[in-house]
């Protein structure tokens, strides 16, 4: 049951453009590669005889420089991954020069250890790890019973080898780690397969990243100038899938399904990468395979009739990918940089073209599980027999069904010698028959041959003159189709010329025409420059008569103005004269005021002066009482102190010794309790350390019964196995040979089964013995328990008691020594309590004392306080009757200031008329200039007005003068040497030589 695309399905096409590198960002380099991924074209820009040229490539899908992997397998892979879940075979390859990340695009960053705590995958990951992943994603959702397997395998100088293949080991060869290489093979049905490919079962995502892994480190790579690590292989990278279903019927089948990745490596320029020797080998052929699947792509697109998919290994492993029955993607990857421009248009044009492939993808056809049970039955009975005639090693190793088979073969083709034996004798016979009438025709023979000698003579004459009048023609054909090459590139160069001169023509006429446009629009605009130069000047003459008719009436109004001020000036010095003697007489009156108020502050410094001795008399009186008070309080403090310091050292001494006793005693338990904890923890390891011990030997005792199990039940299956495969192997052979192999064969078997049942006796004895063994070594290590812990316990009861008794007498001398601290305790209470009392009435003495003081200072302050009351109520008196004066005073100086300044108000709004006035005389006369001046610049000044004939200034494109030597003819001899390149006299057969008809377009560049 298949499902197949009958129109077909073309190849889906992506584009990556890479972005710039470090180095290229350093240098600076010129992008010529832009992606538009909404509508899914690439413009690549290109300077063509000082032209920019863009050339437009439309893909499926295209990712810019800023598109993350994630981008590219969400759009473009997720449903292709799909796809194969469903049973479709499908492929994703990357194409493209080297260093434009092809690699990173199919394998990105795939190492567990990059991988994110959930396990998913780093954002650098690639199109392999993705698509491992959601393979089993989708699986395990579904929990279908499924099977994977993975292949990986490397095509480097057309060679191929497996890289999950175990390294194998080489005794002769130089290096100690050889590849091996694989043949390449038709499988029969129009496919290919490649034969001892490693075939992996994997179970999880992790196992095939391990595997990529090891597959990926084993792949060639070198640095060149290009890229630091360069894939110097193709490498295809197989997982397949079988995924088991069941029917409405309750048939189990079983769905295949294929994903191929493969990363190609890149193509190079030598001269660019810095290849050498080796290095430039491996580009060659990189490069010869990469050649190969662009003709393959061109051969399909234009439908030719053969496809060259045999020309090169990697074409024959993409042969079903390319025009078969599998979906294809292919991802190319380009460079934005200006210095890889040839080798991204290459790449384009061959992605531009793949569009066009159409393949015809068929579901594959779903197996029985019976069927595949059958076909893996086979393949593991073949297989056991190839095994089991290498391990013999008795003559040829071969299989036993190759064997009889070649044994039947032998014998057909001895009965065939024996039936051609016969018919050789007959034939002899017929010979000799045949050598008579040999003999008559060797005679008629020899006639006919004198004669046809000399008919030959004759006809090589011939040849010889035909030969040489056909060299004649074929020298004279190639030196006519020489002269016509010339011809024709000097027609080229003159159509050429012909076009650029008339092209120069038209622009000469058209700058003709724009000269007499530019010099009638010169005309124009000097007749009306002289127009309005002489309205500029009437405008001038006018102007300066009214400019001199208002400069007289400023000069008027300027003499008023000097009139009014020269009256201010007066008002101004009588008002000056009357203030400054206001000003003189307020002097004298507050001079006057200052010496009253003096002489009463002095009397008030008297009165002060008095009460500062009287309060510093009471002062010393008070401090003499109090010295007098410190005086008798420190002699009572002195004996006081000298009681209490007697008392306190005899306190301290007790204290110390109690002290000395209680640290002695903390120091003598602390020993006793570290060494019964030394000796409890001494206890305690050994006693875990017999647990241990004991654990140890009941694991040991585990595992070797285990072990033995294991053994025994291993042996008895491989005795079971060999006898069976003995039986067998014997049973085929005495049914060819029955009497000659009973005898061997009893004798054989009864030799095996014998040395197996010695085999299991030796090995029950030494369990035997392994066992008594641990059983005595756990008993000895139960006995040493035992004895160290009845040691501990008598050990621990003895130090109980030692810690009793010297704890009750260390008990008994703490409470002596605390009923004496208690009893010195009580004398030095006592005592400070009769001298609390001494203090007390002391200090009552020294209060009645100052109290006494205090209240006579008090009464000498309150006559003091009255004497400055009524020295104040004087000085406050005199101050006002003198401010009185003061302010009658200015309140005459007031009014006569008032009189002036109403003179001076009036003569101000007498000159403020008189400039009203000169204002609007002047506004009135500035206005008229104003209109003028506005009659004049808007009515009889002119502006120029365009006519719409100046012509448009236009750059003309002039060429150059390289440009224009491009355009010349080449000459004679190189015009010569390039079609004797091109035809060679060696490969010219006479035939008409074709000349391309298409001509270069004016100012192009020769290619």
């Amino acid at each position: 049951m298949s499902f197949r695309h009958e129109k077909g399905v073309n190849v889906q096409v992506l584009l990556r453009c890479r972005p710039f590198s470090s180095d290229e960002l350093k240098n600076n380099a010129p992008q010529v590669v832009t992606c538009n991924e909404y509508q899914r074209e690439v413009a690549v820009s290109q300077s063509i005889a000082g032209k920019q040229i863009d050339r437009v490539f439309t893909f499926d899908k295209v990712f810019g420089p800023t598109a993350q992997q994630k981008d590219l397998y969400e759009q473009a892979v997720i449903p292709i991954v799909h796809e194969v879940l469903e049973g479709f075979n499908c492929t994703i390859f990357a194409y493209g020069q080297t260093g434009t990340g092809k690699t990173y695009t199919m394998e990105g960053e795939c190492k567990r250890a990059k991988s994110g705590p959930n396990g998913e995958l780093p954002l650098e990951a690639g199109v392999i790890p993705r698509s491992v992943k959601q393979i089993f994603d989708t699986l395990e959702g579904q929990n279908a019973e499924y099977s994977v397997k993975v292949t990986f395998l490397e095509l480097y100088n057309e060679e191929i080898t497996d890289l999950l293949a175990p390294e194998e080991i080489s005794k002769v060869g130089i290096e100690d780690k050889q590849k091996k290489l694989l043949p390449l093979m038709e499988d029969g049905k129009g496919g290919v397969l490649v034969r001892g490919l490693e075939e992996e079962i994997v179970t999880s995502a992790s196992e095939i990243f391990t595997l990529l892994e090891r597959g990926s480190a084993k792949r060639r790579t070198a640095e060149t100038l290009l890229n630091k690590q360069s894939s110097r292989s193709h490498s295809l990278f197989s997982i397949t899938i079988h995924i088991k279903e069941a029917t409405p019927e309750g048939e189990e089948l079983i769905k295949c399904g294929k994903l191929n990745l493969v990363d190609l490596a890149g193509s190079e320029n030598i001269s660019r990468s810095g290849a050498r020797d080796g290095r430039a080998r491996e580009a060659g052929e990189i490069n010869k395979s990469l050649l190969t699947l662009g003709r393959v792509i061109n051969a399909l697109v234009e439908h030719l009739g053969h496809i060259p998919y045999r020309d090169s290994k990697l074409t024959r492993l993409l042969r079903d990918s390319l025009g078969g029955r599998t979906k294809t993607c292919i991802i190319a990857t380009v460079s934005p940089a200006v210095h890889c421009l040839e080798e991204t248009l290459s790449t384009l044009d061959y992605a531009h073209r793949a569009k066009n492939i159409k393949n015809k993808p068929e579901v594959n056809q779903k197996m029985m599980k019976t069927t595949l049970i059958k076909d893996l039955y086979g393949e593991i009975e073949r297989l056991k027999a190839e095994v089991f005639a290498s391990r013999e090693k008795s003559g040829v190793y071969l299989p036993k069904e190759r064997y009889y088979q070649e044994e039947m073969e032998r014998k057909s083709m001895a009965d065939q010698i024996e039936q051609l034996g016969i018919k050789i004798e007959t034939q002899q016979k017929e010979f000799e028959e045949l050598q008579t009438q040999f003999n008559a025709k060797v005679e008629e023979c020899s006639n006919l041959s004198n004669k046809l000698e000399s008919t030959q003579n004759n006809l090589n004459q011939t040849n010889n003159i035909l030969a040489n009048t056909e060299e004649t023609l074929k020298k004279c054909q190639y030196a006519l189709k020489q002269r016509d090459f010339i011809i024709d590139e000097q027609k080229k160069a003159e159509n050429a010329l012909t076009h650029q001169a008339c092209v120069l023509r038209s622009d000469l006429e058209k700058s003709l025409q724009d000269n007499a446009s530019l010099f009638m629009k010169i005309a124009r605009e000097d007749k009306l420059n002289a127009c309005n130069r002489s309205v500029v000047n009437k405008f001038e003459s006018d102007l300066a008569q009214d400019v001199g008719s208002l400069s007289n009436m400023v000069a008027a109004s300027v003499s008023q103005q000097n009139e009014q001020l020269q009256c201010i000036e007066k008002f101004c010095h009588t008002f000056i004269n009357i203030n400054d003697k206001a000003i003189g007489d307020l002097k004298k009156k507050v001079s006057a005021s200052r010496n009253l108020y003096i002489s009463h502050i002095e009397a008030l410094e008297n009165v002060v002066r008095l009460h500062k001795a009287s309060a510093n008399g009471s002062l010393e009186d008070i401090s003499s009482m109090a010295s007098s008070n410190a005086n008798s309080v420190e002699e009572l403090l002195a004996e006081e102190s000298a009681q209490g310091k007697s008392i306190f050292d005899e306190l301290q001494g007790t204290l110390s010794t109690q002290q000395g006793e209680i640290s002695l005693f903390a120091r003598e338990l602390r020993k006793r309790f570290n060494d019964s904890i030394h000796h409890t923890t001494n206890i305690s390891e050994f006693i875990n350390g017999i647990f241990a011990k004991l654990m140890e030997e009941s694991q040991e005792l585990g595992s070797h019964a285990n072990k033995i199990d294991e053994m025994q039940t291993k042996g008895i299956d491989e005795f079971q196995k060999a006898y069976e495969e003995q039986s067998r192997c014997e049973a085929q052979k005495l049914i060819a040979d029955v009497t000659s192999l009973v005898s061997s064969h009893i004798s054989r078997q009864k030799e095996m089964v014998d040395a197996r049942l010695a085999g299991i006796k030796e090995t029950c004895a030494g369990s035997k013995t392994f066992l008594d063994g641990h059983v005595s070594s756990v008993e000895g290590i139960t006995t040493d328990a035992k004895r160290k812990w009845q040691e501990f316990y008598l050990q621990a009861e003895n130090n109980a008691k030692d810690n009793a008794d010297f704890s009750a007498a260390k008990h008994c001398r703490m409470e002596l020594l605390l009923q004496k601290c208690v009893d010195t305790t009580e004398m030095a209470l006592k005592h400070s309590k009769k001298t609390h009392e001494s203090m007390t009435e002391m200090g009552q003495k020294h209060v009645l004392a100052i109290d006494t003081l205090v209240r006579n200072a008090s009464e000498s302050n309150e006559h003091h306080d009255a004497e400055i009351n009524s020295a104040r109520a004087t000085a406050e008196e005199d101050v006002s009757k003198n401010s009185d004066d003061i302010i009658k005073h200015m309140e005459g100086t007031s009014q006569e200031e008032q009189e002036a300044v109403s003179g001076v108000l009036e003569t101000t709004k007498a000159q403020a008329m008189i400039l009203e006035k000169l204002r609007k005389d002047h506004s009135t006369q500035s206005g008229a200039i104003e209109q003028k001046a506005r009659d004049t610049f808007h009515q009889k000044y002119m502006d120029y007005e365009p006519s719409g004939n100046t012509p448009v200034r236009c750059d003309t494109d002039v060429p150059s003068k390289m440009t224009i030597e491009s355009l010349r003819a080449m000459p004679m001899e190189t015009l010569l040497e390039e079609f004797r390149e091109n035809h060679s006299f060696e490969s010219f057969q006479g035939k008409e030589v074709k000349i391309s008809p298409t001509t270069r377009s004016p100012l192009s560049e020769i290619n």
